[in-house]
C-alpha cells in the first residue's frame, strides 16, 4: 500500500547508489530523509495513502530523529515528538550512533536473564556442559541481539569480556575474591565451548 507513494518519490538517502527511503518490518515504518523537507514530504505521502486505505497515521506513536537539532516539528498542524534516542525492533537507535549505551543496556538485560537461571545454573545437579549451553542459548544472545550494527571500542570490548567471564564463575562458583585468573577459568570448560561474546 505505502509502496506506491514512497517508491516514486526522489527523496530519500543515497546508499550504494540506490535511493532509500523507508524501511518495513511488520506494522513498523522507519523513513528516511536528507532534510526537514523532504520528510515531511515523505510523511504526507503515507498519511495520504494510509487515508487512502481508511487508516490513519498516529502522530502519537510517530517520532523524529535527526543528526542536528530540531525544536519543534508539526506536521499538518500537529506536534511530532523530537528524539535523540528510541528502540526499534528491539535495538537502541540514537542519533549519535554511539553504541556504548546500547551496549550497556544488553549487558544489564543479560545479567538480568542470568540471575532468571540463578537456581539451573548454580545447581549441583545438571552438569557443566547443560550449564554452557543454558547459557549460550539463554543469556548471551540476549548480550549480543543487535551487536552486527555496533561500533565496538576497547572499554566496551572489556566490558563484554568480563561479562563473559563473570557468566563462567557464577556457573563454576567461583566468586571475584578467588584468586584464579581468568584463563584457568576458561580451562575449566568443555573444549566444545567456543561462544564468545568478543569474536
Amino acid at each position: 500500500m505505502l509502496r506506491v507513494g514512497l517508491d516514486e518519490s526522489k527523496a530519500g538517502v543515497k546508499i550504494a547508489g540506490r535511493n532509500i527511503n523507508n524501511l518495513k518490518y511488520a506494522d513498523y515504518t522507519t523513513l528516511m530523509a536528507e532534510s526537514e523537507e523532504e520528510l515531511r514530504s515523505l510523511l504526507t505521502k503515507v498519511k495520504e495513502e494510509s487515508a487512502k486505505a481508511g487508516l490513519q497515521l498516529n502522530i502519537k506513536t510517530t517520532k523524529i530523529m535527526a543528526t542536528r537539532l530540531i525544536d519543534n516539528w508539526q506536521i499538518e498542524g500537529e506536534n511530532v515528538e523530537v528524539v535523540t534516542d528510541f528502540i526499534f525492533l528491539g535495538v537502541k537507535i540514537t542519533a549519535d550512533a554511539d553504541s556504548s549505551q546500547e551496549m550497556r543496556r544488553c549487558l544489564l538485560l543479560g545479567r538480568k536473564a542470568m540471575t532468571n537461571l540463578d537456581k539451573i545454573v548454580k545447581s549441583r545437579d545438571n552438569t557443566l556442559t547443560t550449564k554452557v549451553h543454558i547459557v549460550e542459548t539463554m543469556v548471551f544472545p540476549v548480550v549480543t541481539y543487535g551487536c552486527k550494527s555496533w561500533t565496538i571500542k576497547k572499554a566496551e570490548q572489556r566490558n563484554t569480556d568480563a561479562f563473559e567471564l563473570e557468566s563462567w564463575r557464577k556457573i563454576l562458583r567461583v566468586p571475584w575474591t578467588t584468586r584464579r585468573s581468568n584463563q584457568s577459568i576458561l580451562q575449566d570448560f568443555p573444549p566444545t565451548t567456543e561462544f564468545r561474546l568478543g569474536s
